[in-house]
């Protein structure tokens, strides 16, 4: 009810001056947010709730309708806009220095001498490889044709002409070096100072993050505090990621436990245009980022009661495994969604674990996996052999997969490719992101199946295997834009996902010849 209020809000508001990407005609970039309510209970035990944005809106952390930041570095005076100003001065100057005239000029003619100075000593090089090769000829020569006092003469001469060469190269070289120091000891006086101010903006930021880090400070229930700086100490990050704090579920239990309100639901979505990285659908609940809010929400939510984490518990289901083949050295298995691969951290129950009681004293070697959610066929190896021989085969992408998946929209196009490079989202794992300056190549072909009212059944073909590949080229808006059904990362959850791995070949181990395994759909 707070949400669906306060989307009710958002919808018909008209003082807040900022482009969320859901009209086309407003102008300024398009930057959609992340909304947080918190319902609570006050002193005399009514219900109300709280809300509030990701970062900042409209250029600002002060909206009636919101709570406050944890610290707001945008008061006017504050230490934070007046190391801003200062490392915005050294930006400038840095700027106006680079675009110098007599700076550009310098950089232009140190490249153009340079160029010229190689280009004549490698040319003058070439011509004294070939006086010496004249000479030795001529050397040749002359031993056959001279008796030894004259020949004596002709070397002493030679000797001579070899030695003023090298004196002609010691010449140019020095000359060349002369040149270049001139107008490099000329240049390096503008680049002590932009260097200088670079070394003086970067102790800044770092001081003024450090300050910054040691004003967010978190409460808890019971009142301890703790600064972002501790917080994150612990963490792999060792320091808190940029933006730490910034989030709206943070903000929202802070104002709570400031004004002595109780706790009792939370929840964050997305309002507007999804990033071009990220896959985020307007209106839909996402959970805390995993980087940047849970080391904060451990903290803040220490000692309360809270939901148990529904993702640590495996549904319970027959223990049982259907085996598609087996022999001495592989099984093949139709793993139905909800049961991990391997175990993990909290969940023991896979198919690794299943397999290791059926199979006795026969280790199982997982060659590959599936998600969680993801039904169909897994290949695993029963000796070190077939698992070197069949996994190096998936490294070289030589084994043939076909997946089968309900998709969430109509799809108009028959049949494509997709390429999107695929990157670990570090800050919110397992999520992924697209990037195209360090994503890894990440391709899929795809062909549809069959169309229904709402929903597209599609076969995919991944010709990489990255994680969350297919999910991510279903979702995102470069992709097919129409997330799987049932994807609670990428879409919207329900009963299972529905991605079925339906088919693989790959080369038999001892056979060496080609067995492909096939798994029916189950939805």
């Amino acid at each position: 009810m707070a949400a669906a209020e306060l989307q009710q809000y958002l919808e018909t508001q008209t003082d807040l001056e900022h482009n969320f990407g859901l009209d086309a005609d407003q102008g300024g970039m398009a930057i959609g947010k992340m909304f947080g309510v918190l319902v609570v209970r006050c002193a005399q035990g009514k219900l109300g709730y709280l809300s509030a944005f990701s970062g900042k809106l409209a250029g600002s952390n002060d909206h009636p309708k919101f709570v406050p930041p944890v610290f707001d570095m945008l008061v006017e005076n504050s230490f934070f806009l007046k190391e801003v100003e200062i490392i915005n001065s050294i930006n400038a100057q840095v700027s106006e220095i680079s675009s110098n005239e007599s700076y550009q000029c310098l950089s232009q003619d140190i490249e153009q001498l340079s160029a010229e100075s190689r280009q004549e000593i490698a040319a003058f090089r070439q011509q004294l490889k070939r006086n010496k090769d004249h000479r030795k000829r001529l050397r040749e020569q002359l031993k056959s044709s001279l008796n030894e006092q004259e020949y004596a003469v002709a070397e002493a001469e030679l000797v001579k002409q070899s030695l003023y060469d090298k004196h002609q190269l010691k010449t140019l070289t020095n000359k060349w070096e002369r040149l270049l120091v001139e107008k490099q000891t000329s240049l390096a006086q503008f680049e002590a100072r932009i260097e200088a101010l670079k070394n003086e903006r970067k102790e800044r930021s770092a001081a003024l993050q450090q300050q910054l880090f040691d004003q967010y400070v978190f409460l808890n229930k019971d009142g301890k505090s703790k600064s972002l700086y501790e917080i994150f100490r612990q963490t792999p990050f060792g320091k808190p990621p940029s933006a730490a704090g910034e989030c709206a579920i943070p903000k929202l239990l802070q104002f709570a436990f400031a004004h002595g309100y109780q706790p009792i639901a939370m929840g964050e979505f997305w309002w507007g245009a999804a990033p071009k990285s990220e896959i985020r659908q307007h209106k839909h609940f996402y959970p805390a980022c995993t980087g940047k809010c849970k080391p904060i929400l451990e903290h803040m939510l220490e000692g309360m009661a809270v939901d148990e984490n529904p993702l640590l518990y495996a549904p319970k289901q027959d223990s049982g495994l259907e085996i598609v083949y087996e022999d001495d050295c592989l099984v093949v298995v139709n793993k139905p969604s909800g049961l991990r691969s391997v175990p993990g951290v909290n969940v023991r129950d896979s198919v690794y674990t299943r397999l290791k009681d059926v199979l006795g004293g026969t280790e199982p070697l997982i060659v590959h996996r599936l998600d969680m959610d993801t039904s169909g066929l897994l290949v695993v190896a029963k000796t070190p052999e077939a698992h070197r021989y069949i996994q190096q085969q998936f490294l070289k992408r030589t084994v043939s997969k076909r997946y089968t998946a309900l998709l969430s929209k109509v799809i108009d196009q028959s049949e494509g490719e997709i390429n999107l490079p695929l990157s670990a989202d570090v800050f919110n794992r397992p999520r992924q992101l697209v990037c195209f300056t360090t994503g890894k190549k990440s391709i899929t072909k795809w062909k549809v199946v069959k169309r229904y009212e709402s929903m597209t059944r599609v076969d995919f073909w991944p010709l990489t295997g990255r994680t969350h590949q297919l999910r991510m080229h279903s979702a995102h808006e470069l992709g097919l834009n129409a997330p799987i059904v049932g994807d609670d990362l990428y879409g919207t959850a329900a009963e299972r996902m529905y991605l079925h791995a339906a088919d693989i070949e790959f080369l038999h181990p001892e056979k060496k010849e080609k067995v492909s395994f096939q798994a029916e759909v189950g939805f």
